[in-house]
């Protein structure tokens, strides 16, 4: 299988934590998105949304960070991040949904204003823009708190999906400046994930000085 990706996208991240740990092996090619390979004929031929990661298995193109993480769970005997039973499926989609639609365009936000510009040079943050952000952390970062309340992880009591959906969107919280210092429990849950082989081994390159200033 291949991965077309980019180190510091939070949704290849989430991808490559997936595979990582269920040792999936993939033949990684970085699309340059500083460059703006994203939109050239190529990768938009793989992916009309001119987005990553893609990934193709054979034949078979698969865009959309959560699907290709439901795909290589499904595709990989004997993993336990994805349940079998519909209950537990349900629990864990429930999660990957949230922070498709919640907590990770949330974090992306800050991640845009304070990584992705100093990194590609395109000027400073947007004050507004950052005011947005860290307005909808703090709606949705408290969510996901009060849920970790007690548990060790966030879905099924056991390392799932959700677990590597969610924290891949915190992946970059110290350079994007994510306001969740108040949250124990996500802090906490989040230092769990930050163990795991997996996440070591997918850590993204450190950001210049200039985005974590």
């Amino acid at each position: 299988m291949k991965l077309y990706f980019h180190p510091l996208s939070g949704n290849s991240r989430r991808v490559l934590l997936v595979a990582t740990h269920l040792d999936v092996p993939l033949e990684r090619v970085v699309v340059d998105l500083a460059k703006g390979e994203q939109r050239d004929a190529p990768h938009l031929s793989r992916n009309p949304n001119g987005r990553v990661p893609v990934l193709e298995d054979g034949g078979f193109v698969l865009w959309e960070s959560r699907a290709i993480m439901q795909y290589l769970a499904e595709t990989t005997p004997g993993q336990t991040l994805l349940p079998t039973d519909a209950r537990g499926r349900a629990d864990v989609s429930r999660w990957l949904f949230w922070c498709a639609a919640h907590m990770s365009p949330a974090a992306t936000i800050l991640v845009l204003e304070h990584v992705v510009k100093a990194v590609t040079g395109r000027g400073p943050a947007d004050p507004a823009e950052v005011a947005r952000g860290e307005a909808l952390v703090a709606q949705y970062a408290p969510v996901l708190d009060a849920h970790l309340a007690g548990k060790t992880w966030v879905a099924q009591d056991r390392l799932t999906l959700a677990d590597f959906s969610l924290a891949a969107s915190f992946a970059l919280a110290g350079p994007a400046r994510l306001p969740i210092a108040d949250y124990a429990n996500l802090r906490a849950w989040l230092g769990r994930v930050q163990e795991l082989d997996a996440w070591k081994r997918t850590a993204p390159p450190v950001p210049p000085p200039a985005a974590r200033d």
